[in-house]
C-alpha cells in the first residue's frame, strides 16, 4: 500500500513543471502551453499509473529526468521510491546523479547528499553513510545526520560515541537508552577483567537511570568476579526494587551461588518467595531444579502442581509432565509420555521471548531488540504469558 501512494505522488510532478496555480485562480491557458511542454514520457508514466503498471510508469518518468536537467524533484521521488522498494543501488545513482549536477543549488547538494546517506544506510554501507553524516554536520541537516549516526554507533557498537552524541539528542535519546550504552561498555570491560572501568560504567549508568536492572545485574556479576558472592546476591536481590519481573534473569545467578556458599535452604527459601509474588516460567524452572536436587521428584512435582494450579500454562504443564513421569506406574508411563510428546509440539511455539514495540519472536533474551533497535522492549516472560497479560 505504501508503494502506491509512492507511484502516485509521481503525479504531483506537473507542479516542479512550472504549471504556475496560483493560490486565488488559474490562468487556464498558461496550464496548457505549459502541458504541452511537458517531455511524452511524463504523459506516458502517467498513463501507465493509470492502468497499474508501476514498473514502466518508473521506467517513463526515468526518462524524462534524463530529458530535462530541471527536474529535481522528480530525482528526489524516484530515489526515494527506490529506497523504499529496497533497490538501494538505483536510489544511490540518482541522488549521486543529482549531487554531481554542476549547476545545482547548495541547498538542494545538501538534501541530496542527506538523502545519499539514507541511501548508503539502508544498503548496509555503514562507513559511507556515517563519512556522509558526518559533512551535514553543521548544516541544516544537522539533527538528522545526528540521529542517523546515534544509529549507526549503537549497530557499531560504538558505545561511546553513543554515549557522547546520545547527550547532544535529549529529544531522541531517553535515559534509560543512555544507561544500556553504559551497560554495554561496562559488559565489555568485565569480560576484559577491566573491574575499575567498569565500576566507573556502571555507576555512570546508575546516575542516568536509578532503576537501571541490567546495572545491578552487571554489577553482581562483576562482584562475583572479585570474589565476593554474598556482595553479589545483594545487587541482584535490588532489582526486586527496581523491577521484579526482571528477577527471572537473575535466578540461576543466585542458584549457583547459593550452592556455592553451601546455602541451598535460603536459596529455596528466596526463589520460592520469589516464585509466589512474581509468577515466572523462567523463575519456576530455576526452582524446579532447585527443588528437584534438595527434595527430588516427589517434591519438584508438589512445586510444579501447586504453581500450575496458580498459573495455569502449557509450559507449567509440560514441566508437571517431567516431574510426574518418574514417579508413574508401569501402566501409566505411556500414556504421560504421548501426552508429554504433544504438548511439546505446542511449547516450542509457546517459549519464546516477544518484542513489545515490533512483536518480533525471539527464544533468547535480547536487551535490544534485534529487529526494531527498541530498547528494553523485551519482557522477561515467554510468549505464553504475554499472551495471558493481553
Amino acid at each position: 500500500m505504501s508503494d502506491f501512494f509512492e507511484y502516485w505522488q509521481l503525479l504531483l510532478i506537473p507542479v516542479f513543471f512550472g504549471l504556475g496555480w496560483g493560490a486565488a485562480r488559474v490562468d487556464i491557458r498558461q496550464v496548457v502551453r505549459e502541458s504541452r511542454a511537458l517531455p511524452r514520457s511524463y504523459f506516458q508514466g502517467l498513463n501507465f499509473l493509470l492502468n497499474e503498471q508501476p514498473d514502466k510508469a518508473i521506467d517513463s518518468f526515468l526518462e524524462v529526468a534524463k530529458v530535462d536537467s530541471q527536474t529535481v524533484e522528480l530525482h528526489f521521488a524516484l530515489g526515494n521510491l527506490f529506497r523504499r522498494r529496497g533497490e538501494t543501488e538505483r536510489a544511490i545513482r540518482m541522488h549521486q546523479n543529482l549531487i554531481d549536477r554542476p549547476d545545482l543549488d547548495d541547498g538542494v547538494r545538501l538534501h541530496a547528499l542527506a538523502e545519499l546517506g539514507q541511501d548508503f544506510l539502508k544498503a548496509g554501507l555503514l562507513d559511507r553513510a556515517e563519512e556522509i553524516f558526518d559533512k551535514l554536520i553543521g548544516t541544516a541537516f544537522e539533527e538528522e545526520a545526528k540521529r542517523n549516526l546515534l544509529e549507526i554507533y549503537q549497530v557499531e557498537k560504538e558505545w561511546q560515541k553513543a554515549v557522547d552524541l546520545a547527550r547532544e539528542l535529549p529529544d531522541v535519546a531517553s535515559q534509560q537508552e543512555i544507561a544500556e550504552f553504559y551497560c554495554e561498555l561496562a559488559a565489555g570491560e568485565i569480560m576484559r577483567s577491566k573491574p575499575d572501568s567498569a565500576r566507573t560504567y556502571l555507576e555512570a549508568a546508575m546516575r542516568q537511570n536509578r532503576k537501571c536492572v541490567r546495572a545491578s545485574l552487571l554489577q553482581g556479576d562483576l562482584l562475583l568476579q572479585e570474589g565476593k558472592p554474598q556482595a553479589a546476591i545483594d545487587a541482584w536481590q535490588r532489582i526486586e526494587q527496581q523491577d521484579p519481573a526482571y528477577l527471572a534473569l537473575v535466578a540461576q545467578r543466585l542458584l549457583d551461588t547459593y550452592r556455592k556458599l553451601d546455602r541451598r535452604d535460603e536459596g529455596i527459601a528466596l526463589l520460592g518467595g520469589y516464585l509466589e509474588r512474581y509468577p515466572s516460567l523462567d523463575l519456576l524452572d530455576v526452582v524446579y531444579q532447585l527443588v528437584l536436587e534438595d527434595e527430588g521428584n516427589e517434591g519438584a512435582y508438589r512445586l510444579v502442581r501447586a504453581e500450575l494450579q496458580r498459573n495455569p500454562t502449557l509450559l507449567g504443564l509440560e514441566k508437571l509432565m517431567n516431574a510426574r513421569l518418574p514417579l508413574a506406574t508401569p501402566e501409566l508411563r505411556p500414556d504421560i509420555e504421548l501426552a508429554k510428546s504433544i504438548i511439546q509440539g505446542y511449547t516450542k511455539r509457546l517459549s519464546r521471548y516477544r518484542c513489545d514495540n515490533c512483536g518480533f519472536k525471539a527464544r533468547q533474551f535480547y536487551w535490544r531488540c534485534p529487529a526494531c533497535g527498541g530498547w528494553e522492549t523485551y519482557p522477561p516472560r515467554r510468549n505464553e504469558e504475554f499472551d495471558q497479560t493481553l
